[in-house]
């Protein structure tokens, strides 16, 4: 079960969008709505830098669509994508437009809610894709800007069991048509919901948060 008490907190995301995204995996993804509590533990993620990377909605620059990226760490920053949703978790400091997309899930917790408000049943597709997540967990353009760190609503939580190095592999970020070649994607290895797959490497590190 979750526990509202154990939010990450901003610590965690102040720092590297690929070390937070590396991190993440294992940790709880948490909806709290009057219908009830809908989580999952994270399995896959893919960091969007600061610099240097064509993919990142910050290349260009500040903008009221991607204000959020370069808001302080620890917020949510959710954008539209075909009249669909994308949720991201921003790390680094303030004015910094980094983040980390969250792009699948395994339900934890409130699989019923979530495939209502989905409309579908097929268990292994129901939050595989950030777009899939975001709807399962009635996530959309209105919690831009949210702060994940204070345990309310919607947050991430510590993971609930350790997540060792040997589980955790990267691969070249997917869906994207610039920056393809940059080793951003995180999974957890063999995971069912895991959205894709692409070449991998296994990763050199992990830390328990």
């Amino acid at each position: 079960m979750t526990n509202i008490s154990r939010p990450l907190p901003r610590k965690f995301y102040n720092r590297g969008a690929a070390d937070v995204a590396h991190d993440l995996l294992g940790a709880i993804l948490v909806r709290s709505t009057d219908q009830g509590l809908s989580s999952g533990r994270i399995v896959e993620t893919e960091a969007y830098l600061p610099t240097d990377d064509a993919a990142s909605h910050s290349f260009r620059g500040l903008t009221p669509r991607n204000a959020s990226m370069f808001g302080p760490p620890g917020h949510a920053y959710v954008y539209t994508i075909h009249a669909r949703f994308c949720f991201n978790a921003v790390t680094e400091e303030k004015g910094v437009g980094s983040a980390v997309l969250v792009r699948a899930i395994e339900p934890l917790e409130g699989m019923e809610l979530m495939v209502e408000r989905r409309g579908k049943h097929a268990a292994n597709n129901l939050v595989r894709g950030p777009a899939r997540l975001c709807e399962a967990l009635d996530v959309d353009r209105s919690w831009d800007g949210w702060d994940l760190t204070d345990g309310e609503q919607l947050w991430i939580e510590k993971r609930a069991t350790p997540l060792f190095d040997q589980q955790i592999v990267v691969t070249s970020r997917i869906g994207i048509s610039t920056a393809q070649d940059k080793m951003l994607r995180f999974i957890v290895q063999g995971n069912k919901y895991v959205s894709g797959t692409a070449a991998i490497n296994r990763s050199g590190r992990s830390v328990d948060w």
